[in-house]
């Protein structure tokens, strides 16, 4: 006799074993001027690499940044929220999940200023830059050379 939940149950474990492969991963709040066109595509490049994008059209973006805790010093065009985690500026999405895979004690990670050729910034100009890691002492180190 053939068993009527056979394919009912291969369906289940496959679902299973798809989702656990792809945890979700948090809502990105994204806090940038209405007129600004890189902070769009950075938002893209990140609901491009699975993260859930929520743009927050501000008057102020430096009050944001303040509001949220990372230092001026290391600002850029648009800061977002992720989780805990403040991100300030043109990050990768690869960075970002490395982070909230480490989750390291921190404000969170920035690409100061607007790197040529970061996300959101693509160019055929290529310049190199770093992700830094911000620590609640305002104090950074390198995160990531890109």
């Amino acid at each position: 006799m053939k068993n009527p939940h056979k394919h009912f149950l291969a369906a289940l474990l496959a679902a299973a074993a798809l989702g656990a492969g792809a945890a979700e991963l948090p809502e990105v709040e994204v806090y940038k001027s209405p007129y600004c066109g890189c902070c769009t595509e950075w938002a893209k490049h990140m609901a491009d690499n699975g993260f859930r994008v929520k743009p927050i059209n501000v008057d102020d973006v430096p009050a944001a940044r303040a509001k949220l805790g990372m230092p001026e010093h290391y600002g850029s065009c648009h800061t977002a929220k992720i989780g805990s985690y403040v991100i300030e500026g043109h990050v990768p999405a690869a960075d970002i999940k490395r982070l909230l895979k480490e989750k390291p004690k921190a404000v969170g990670l920035a690409a100061p200023g607007m790197p040529g050729g970061s996300p959101g910034m693509e160019s055929a100009k290529k310049e190199a830059y770093d992700v830094l890691l911000v620590g609640s002492d305002g104090k950074a180190k390198v995160f990531a050379k890109h």
